[in-house]
């Protein structure tokens, strides 16, 4: 049944992930336009990186560290040799950090009505290209619904195991 459970826990992580890239984007479409902001200037594309993390040791592996002390108080507890069940599958899900593109420059766009526009008539707009914004945006509700997909199987193969 633990297996169960980690595939729901690996699925709502990534479930987490795309919510907050979707959220990332409607700010993103939001502030297309925005010249001026709290810190100054316009504003500037954020992102959603994603990076791998490994998932939790198991029970064995956590048994296993140096820095793990146990008292054995029956000689029948963990004899000293490890039983073998197969090779482990390395399990792994995802954490995720808002941030800034440090890539993203400003446009500039003549209007000198505007109230930002300086001596020449140029103002900075956000670099925010609507197009790459909704592909953005479908790529997050695609991801979010396979994890959706992913849970309600898991949950599924959980109903069907407890029916045997």
């Amino acid at each position: 049944m633990g297996s169960v459970l980690t595939s729901f826990d690996i699925s709502a992580r990534g479930l987490t992930i795309q919510r907050a890239k979707m959220d990332v984007t409607a700010q993103n479409l939001a502030n297309a336009e925005t010249t001026e902001t709290r810190e100054g200037g316009p504003y500037r594309r954020k992102r959603v990186l994603v990076k791998e993390e490994t998932f939790q040791d198991s029970f064995n592996n956590a048994l296993k560290r140096p820095d793990t002390k146990l008292v054995r108080t029956n000689t029948a507890h963990r004899p000293g040799h490890v039983l073998k069940t197969g090779d482990r599958l390395e399990l792994s899900t995802a954490e995720m950090e808002e941030v800034r593109d440090p890539a993203s420059s400003f446009r500039l766009v003549y209007d000198p009505s505007h109230p930002q526009a300086d001596e020449e008539g140029f103002v900075k707009m956000p670099d925010i290209e609507i197009i790459n914004e909704m592909v953005d945006m479908m790529s997050a509700s695609r991801a979010y619904e396979a994890n959706t997909v992913a849970i309600s199987t898991a949950k599924k193969m959980a109903q069907d195991a407890l029916d045997i």
